[in-house]
């Protein structure tokens, strides 16, 4: 494994739990005040593309020739552009 990859992971491996777990509690949160579950679910999608977008961008000085990178990126993009359109499929 080279040096790129390592860093990458280890970045993944120490951060993404604890944005998984913040996010899940916001979730969690949003479900027991009574929201609707279609609009919660749009809000976690789009927090959680949120902040992994903006760890994406942290990191990539340091991986962006790494094709898992831009794998990652696509992901987090998608969850944004997902969470956009299930918050506003729910206010419609």
């Amino acid at each position: 494994m080279d040096e790129e990859t390592r860093v990458f992971r280890d970045y993944l491996l120490f951060t993404v739990p604890h944005i998984t777990v913040f996010v899940g509690a916001l979730f969690g949160l949003m479900v027991l005040l009574g929201l609707d579950v279609k609009l919660s679910t749009g809000i976690f999608a789009f927090v959680y593309g949120m902040m992994l977008s903006v760890l994406g961008l942290v990191i990539r000085p340091h991986v962006s020739r790494l094709r898992l990178y831009w794998g990652f990126m696509a992901f987090s993009l998608f969850l944004l552009g997902a969470g956009i359109l299930l918050i506003f499929e729910a206010l419609a």
